[in-house]
């Protein structure tokens, strides 16, 4: 099972900033990768993930969203879903 956890931020985003020290707790703790992609940069995702605020965190499992998580995410949250799913 392949597992994708990816993270959308944005310049400037206080929340985004809040999330970013979570998600590097998240990686240490689970063992995960998480990847921050700006989503200014990415339009395509945009619409692909029908992305409206930031930071919004994407579980994927084979290809297929599993978890959204849109606003700061805690730890305990995240993990649960990690879990879930690996």
């Amino acid at each position: 099972m392949a597992l994708t956890i990816l993270c959308y931020f944005q310049e400037g985003c206080m929340g985004c900033m809040e999330q970013e020290p979570i998600n590097r707790e998240v990686e240490r703790t689970f063992g995960v990768t998480i990847e921050e992609r700006d989503a200014v940069m990415h339009p395509e995702d945009i619409q692909t993930y029908a992305l409206t605020v930031t930071p919004t965190i994407i579980v994927i499992v084979d290809g297929e969203v599993k978890e959204r998580f849109e606003g700061v995410v805690h730890t305990e949250t995240l993990g649960e879903a990690i879990e879930k799913y690996r």
